[in-house]
């Protein structure tokens, strides 16, 4: 990845995906869908504006986010900017110098298009703008896969956003660098939301079919070039776990750090925290 003192970001968001997506987080699933007559003919109901606040997107915490890459060269965000809903964030999105995108459904509820226009211009944008290096694609839908898939072999970084339990694992899988809009810096549910259960962890030493212990001993078996005993770097061991899983992130799994994660599989990893390596655990110190 670049370093990110020369690097130049380009931001694209689907922004109806993302309000959609973050009301259902909040409310349910397919609460927006519920909703969403009633959200259409009058958004200043005070129930719907009630659920409406509570599943308020941080505009600011996504552009931070993708700054975080390096400079941010252009960032568009597409909806239909005349629908009410949309229209409480224009203010928001131009004071951080977003390129709003109107786009308009093609019948009553319909899709407005928005992935079709937005890959057009990021490809447009990669050929006008060759020292682009990032792209950040800040959706859920699969429809955007080709998309990152052609910037990878147009040799950008590709970045996914998406909402947790709303994003197709196809599109994770297609990015570079995948992470989850709850769990950037500065967002929280509100209190009353379904929080979704964190994958589930070991209870013992016995070796698990869960997704975190296999995914780690795969990611340490591969980086140990063949000799799995070898010690090797934690931080080269995670820079593995976000290639075979970009949607890899320790918060998903109750913890706040990588050697908090390591520490959580004993029966698959040895850790030497003073020299901040790890290695297989043989499997006859298991038993």
């Amino acid at each position: 990845m670049p370093d990110s003192q020369h690097a130049r970001v380009a931001v694209y968001l689907d922004f109806d995906n993302i309000v959609m997506s973050w009301y259902d987080r909040v409310h349910g699933r397919n609460a927006y869908a519920r909703d969403r007559t009633r959200i259409a003919e009058n958004p200043a109901e005070p129930e719907i504006a009630e659920r409406l606040a509570q599943a308020t997107i941080d505009v600011g915490a996504v552009i931070d986010y993708a700054a975080s890459f390096g400079t941010l060269v252009l960032t568009r965000a597409y909806a239909d900017w005349s629908s009410p809903v949309n229209a409480e964030y224009r203010s928001q999105l131009v004071a951080r110098a977003v390129d709003l995108v109107q786009l308009f459904p093609a019948a009553a509820y319909a899709k407005n298009g928005a992935d079709i226009r937005l890959a057009v211009d990021a490809v447009e944008d990669m050929f006008r703008l060759p020292d682009l290096s990032h792209v950040v694609i800040v959706a859920g839908d699969s429809d955007y896969v080709p998309l990152a898939q052609r910037c990878k072999r147009l040799g950008r970084y590709v970045v996914g956003v998406g909402v947790a339990g709303s994003t197709a694992k196809s599109l994770a899988a297609a990015c570079d660098q995948f992470d989850s809009y709850d769990a950037l810096p500065g967002i929280k549910l509100p209190a009353t939301a379904k929080k979704e259960p964190a994958p589930a962890r070991p209870r013992s030493r016995k070796r698990t079919t869960d997704p975190g212990a296999d995914l780690l001993e795969r990611a340490l078996r591969l980086s140990g070039e063949g000799d799995e005993t070898e010690w090797q770097h934690a931080s080269a061991v995670k820079s593995l776990l976000k290639r075979l899983d970009p949607a890899f992130s320790e918060k998903a799994y109750g913890v706040r750090s990588f050697s908090d994660f390591l520490k959580a599989y004993p029966e698959v990893a040895e850790t030497d925290e003073s020299e901040n390596i790890v290695r297989v655990r043989p499997v006859a110190a298991t038993t």
